[in-house]
């Protein structure tokens, strides 16, 4: 054991859902996180997909309220997950990518403890992002609530029939629009589906959203960037061939009928991401993106 001293000393382990494939990753990183001397916790859920193990099991719950670090293995969806369910606890997050280049897990398993040991001494950098909050008013029935750290998305459920919706922002009215839907993002998801709708790039730490509609009847439409601050009210209008739903990360689905209304606004806790002192987003978009390669 190393008698180096440690950034963070009790650190919880969350791997992408459902993926026998995490379990060397996660045994591994265990191994580096304890020859260090920390005391490591294996997410409950993350348990159902491991083989045999000696890592003490406690939920997400436990997580936040025991732990000074959280890491997830995976990809982007499996942080975007732990981020919602682990912000009011203000625990940073630290990603282990599996798959693709992500824009959120910055550290592949092929350099994870050297970047760990890195990250362990010290040498990291903390960034914060918002989350939004989403409620939906359905009458006299319950509210239904969710945060987002990507986006919120009031689009069609199931018929290829346009939606109208009216939003206002910060009480006053922006405009009535009959479309596929509405995006409201965060910068951090708007490389998400906000860029495909073609929304702008944010830089990921600004106190920004976008509003970016999906395929609107008329094309003066266009995306929106306000101020994080910014209260957004969605009406979906009274229309008997209106059939809506609300999706936040492409992960979370809440109904809507007409007349319901949708307020969105930033959640008042940040998201705290920990990258190694290396981390570049300029180089992601770049790889990501394909910017600047030859075909």
């Amino acid at each position: 054991m190393t008698d180096r001293k440690n950034s963070f000393n009790t650190i919880g382990l969350i791997g992408k859902f459902a993926d026998n494939t995490v379990g060397s990753t996660l045994l591994a990183l265990s191994r580096i996180l304890k020859e260090r001397g920390c005391t490591v916790y294996l997410e409950r859920e993350t348990s159902r997909n491991m083989g045999e193990h000696d890592l003490e099991i406690i939920t997400r719950h436990e997580i936040g309220k025991r732990c000074d670090l959280a890491v997830t293995v995976g990809g982007d969806g499996t942080l975007l997950d732990a981020a919602r369910g682990l912000v009011d606890f203000e625990v940073p997050l630290l990603g282990i990518n599996l798959g693709r280049l992500g824009f959120l897990v910055d550290i592949s398993p092929n350099e994870m403890s050297e970047r760990i040991n890195e990250i362990l001494d010290g040498e990291f950098e903390e960034e914060h992002r918002i989350l939004l909050n989403t409620v939906i008013e359905h009458g006299d029935n319950p509210a239904s609530e969710s945060d987002a750290f990507n986006d919120v998305v009031v689009h069609k459920w199931e018929v290829a029939r346009m939606i109208e919706t009216e939003t206002y922002i910060n009480g006053k009215f922006l405009n009535s629009m009959r479309s596929d839907g509405l995006i409201v993002s965060t910068p951090t998801g708007s490389t998400a589906y906000a860029l495909s709708g073609g929304g702008p790039i944010l830089e990921p730490d600004m106190d920004a959203m976008v509003l970016v509609p999906i395929c609107p009847h008329t094309m003066s439409y266009r995306p929106i960037v306000i101020a994080g601050d910014s209260v957004i009210e969605i009406i979906v209008k009274e229309n008997q061939n209106s059939h809506a739903q609300v999706t936040c990360d492409g992960q979370i689905n809440l109904g809507v009928v007409s007349g319901d209304k949708i307020t969105i606004k930033k959640k008042e806790k940040v998201v705290r991401l920990i990258h190694p002192r290396q981390h570049n987003h300029y180089e992601i978009l770049r790889a990501k993106l394909h910017w600047g390669e030859h075909f």
